[in-house]
């Protein structure tokens, strides 16, 4: 077997370095620094999470923690809710108001005060303008930290943490083994001899690259998304690497030269979360990944991807588990996302997402041409989806649009409700989706297809899951 193969450029002109030779783990947190600063307001432009706009993952959310305490004789004066991570405040809107609903009698949702703890004070001040959050002011609060080293909070002060699609954000290496050794994947940057010409002072660049120095950059041409990657492999530098023994045992079952992720930062999240939580208390992570040691020893499985310019790496909810019962956590569940939304809401769902992969043969439609089909079946979905909430979706139109196409598309996305589907990878329960089966058939969406992916669910190697464990 061979090592994966370097990313290099196939120009005859040599990139130009704007780095060293770095492990995985150390250009993550780097790249990631830059993104944020550069493009943290444009996030929705790359990815969507699954709270960003929907609102059942947090009424799932709501409904666990009310279930969990509602028959509380012994309930403390404040319980503390936290959310790492918050992006836009709205999976904290959601489930605060959910919360208030499901609680009739008021006193558990006056007993609770949730913080937002992120690492961006923009993202903190941003979340806390959403408008649902507003009437539930004066239970947020505010905390900027590092989640990985949370020292300036004290012990077991937190009844309830959450955090919703961090961990694929956090440091992660990339470990493999070769003739008997454990060794990492190590990264070196570089931009295209063309590219580097775009820079008036090209030595200025690679020293505000290297600094980090977001202000400076903001003012240089773009160049996130077009850094050539170089990859080699070294040696692990094991002092910096916590929980040798737990990695080690874990690879074992593992072929040689098959590369796995290991989360540095999940595991640093779960420590905090067991220094930070009461007995009792529950931490819960959502995110995607795997904990099918089939799909770990997978050596085509997809470990990590580029949105952006910022490294977003899959969760290996195996080794997590390992980790956490070493630490100590008890009642340790992982389970797919949707299983868990849908088992506390009592619907079976599915998302858009899902729907969408129905279509048959996608391939043939230009990308212009998908994004209509997307409006239009969103639209046959808003015939019967009633959001309790009032959202704008964002979508963008592609510039390459053909018109009379961009105007009909303009006019389609202005018209969805406000009340209707809120992004496209929306929770949809099984009775919408067979609600719009007439308008649907009409876009080409075949019935059968439809009926087998609500039986039996969607099958993908890596898929979102809940993972959470008590104290």
């Amino acid at each position: 077997m061979t090592l994966p193969p370097a990313l290099i450029t196939s120009e005859e002109t040599p990139p130009q370095l704007i780095g060293a030779l770095k492990p995985v783990d150390e250009w993550q947190v780097h790249l990631n620094a830059l993104f944020y600063g550069l493009r943290g307001g444009q996030v929705r432009q790359y990815y969507q999470t699954m709270a960003g706009a929907d609102y059942r993952l947090a009424h799932a959310l709501a409904a666990d923690f009310h279930e969990a305490h509602r028959a509380r004789k012994d309930l403390p004066p404040r319980l503390v809710i936290q959310e790492w991570g918050c992006g836009n405040g709205n999976l904290a809107a959601c489930f605060l108001s959910y919360l208030k609903t499901l609680d009739g009698a008021g006193d558990l949702y006056r007993k609770t005060r949730y913080v937002l703890l992120d690492n961006n004070r923009e993202t903190l001040q941003s979340a806390l303008t959403h408008p649902d959050l507003q009437p539930h002011r004066e239970r947020v609060s505010l905390v900027q930290a590092d989640v990985e080293d949370l020292d300036g909070l004290k012990d077991g002060s937190v009844h309830w943490i959450l955090c919703n699609e961090l961990w694929n954000d956090l440091r992660t290496k990339i470990v493999l083994r070769k003739d008997g050794e454990l060794i990492e994947e190590q990264l070196r940057p570089n931009l295209s001899d063309a590219k580097s010409r775009e820079f008036a002072d090209w030595s200025a660049f690679v020293r505000d690259f290297e600094a980090r120095d977001v202000a400076r950059l903001k003012d240089q041409p773009s160049f996130l998304d077009e850094i050539i990657w170089e990859k080699d492999y070294g040696a692990i530098d094991w002092k910096r690497v916590p929980y040798r023994k737990v990695i080690t045992e874990f690879m074992k079952p593992i072929d040689d030269v098959v590369i796995v992720p290991v989360n540095l930062g999940a595991f640093a999240t779960i420590k905090e979360a067991m220094r930070l939580l009461v007995p009792g208390g529950r931490f819960t992570s959502l995110d995607a990944g795997t904990s099918d040691m089939a799909v770990l020893g997978d050596p085509d499985k997809p470990c990590y991807g580029l949105h952006g310019g910022q490294y977003s790496f899959i969760v290996n909810f195996a080794l997590c588990e390992a980790v956490a019962r070493h630490l100590g956590g008890t009642e340790l569940t992982i389970e797919p996302q949707r299983d868990f939304v849908s088992r506390l809401l009592g619907l079976h769902l599915v998302t858009v997402v899902d729907l969408m992969e129905t279509y048959p043969f996608p391939g043939k439609l230009k990308p212009w041409e998908w994004d209509r089909l997307t409006l239009n079946t969103l639209r046959a979905l808003d015939t019967v989806y009633k959001s309790p909430y009032l959202r704008r979706i964002d979508y963008p139109i592609r510039p390459e649009t053909p018109e009379p196409d961009r105007t009909e598309m303009v006019s389609l996305l202005n018209d969805l409700p406000v009340t209707g589907v809120p992004d496209t990878i929306a929770y949809l329960s099984e009775e919408e989706v067979l609600g719009a089966f007439m308008e649907l058939e009409a876009l080409g969406f075949e019935r059968a297809s439809i009926q087998e992916m609500l039986a039996r669910g969607p099958r993908r190697a890596i898929e979102y899951y809940r993972f959470s464990f008590s104290r």
